[in-house]
């Protein structure tokens, strides 16, 4: 029995081998992305992104965290949410976001054309590819943090 507020499972004594491909395939995922060309900094605005819009708290701080050691703005972090309106994200990052947003929601049971066509104009398809498995792996990290209470709201 777990009380609120406590972390309900030990995933990593309980299902090391799937925490651990996890893991793994997360970080070979990313550094796959950043050898496609994408900006480790733009990773971390979706990563940080979908991780807000999950309500994973956790997530958020750490990767707000990676974000700044990796030499991002505080400013910039600030206007994460409100990103669609600010002026200090270029359109590569604009569509990155959308696209972020779209993938995280599913707006109707899917991305619409009109959310995913703006990627296809900043990013090749490797790049497109491996923008796509950054977003679903943070959203996999974000549902196991929740699910298992690891992050309250």
């Amino acid at each position: 029995m777990t009380t609120s507020g406590t972390t309900r499972l030990d995933l990593e004594w309980l299902t090391p081998q799937h925490l651990g491909s996890l893991y793994r395939l997360a970080h070979e995922s990313g550094v796959e992305a950043q050898e496609s060309g994408l900006d480790p900094i733009l990773l971390d605005l979706v990563r940080l992104r979908a991780s807000q819009l999950n309500g994973c708290r956790f997530c958020t701080a750490m990767h707000s965290r990676q974000a700044r050691e990796n030499g991002e703005t505080r400013q910039r972090l600030a206007e994460l949410p409100t990103w669609a309106e600010s002026a200090r994200f270029a359109a590569h990052e604009r569509a990155a976001l959308l696209l972020t947003e779209s993938v995280t929601r599913l707006p109707g049971g899917k991305v619409p054309d009109e959310h995913y066509r703006p990627a296809e104009e900043h990013f090749d398809r490797s790049q497109l590819a491996h923008l796509l498995w950054t977003i679903t792996l943070v959203n996999a990290f974000n549902r196991l943090a929740i699910g298992n209470r690891l992050s309250q709201h």
